[in-house]
């Protein structure tokens, strides 16, 4: 195990670049819930949003380019009722996390813990480091 994870680095911006690259996708239930709170049709507003997440999908996939959702929905007269600001607030990845914060504690100490703490002899002057 050691072996595996020592000197693993995490690179934050990389790491950004992909989260925000699929953020358009997580938000469209959201979006689409706020443009059905304005009187938009719920199924109109699906489909739309079906075949807009399709076009920016072939555009991220297929082009190579950057995701476009939100753009494809500011500039789609369906989702008139959204401003560019309201679409791009549902870009905040904090929105999306739930729990995790509190799961990943819990699994650490409930879960990690007490792994190191029964196989602390066999680590004893090993170090390894996993920058994240």
């Amino acid at each position: 195990c050691l072996n595996v994870v020592d000197g693993l680095v995490g690179y934050p911006k990389d790491i950004e670049k992909r989260l925000r690259s699929e953020l358009p996708f997580m938000a469209t239930e959201n979006i689409m819930m706020d443009a059905v709170k304005r009187g938009g049709n719920r199924q109109e507003l699906h489909e739309r949003i079906r075949v807009l997440s399709q076009e920016a999908g072939a555009n991220v996939k297929d082009c190579g380019l950057s995701n476009n959702l939100i753009e494809l929905i500011a500039a789609d007269p369906a989702f008139s009722m959204l401003s560019r600001e309201e679409l791009t607030a549902h870009l905040e990845p904090a929105r999306y996390i739930g729990r995790c914060p509190q799961q990943v504690e819990d699994f650490l100490a409930h879960d990690v813990q007490p792994v190191l703490e029964r196989y602390a002899a066999a680590l004893q002057g090993k170090e390894t480091e996993l920058k994240v």
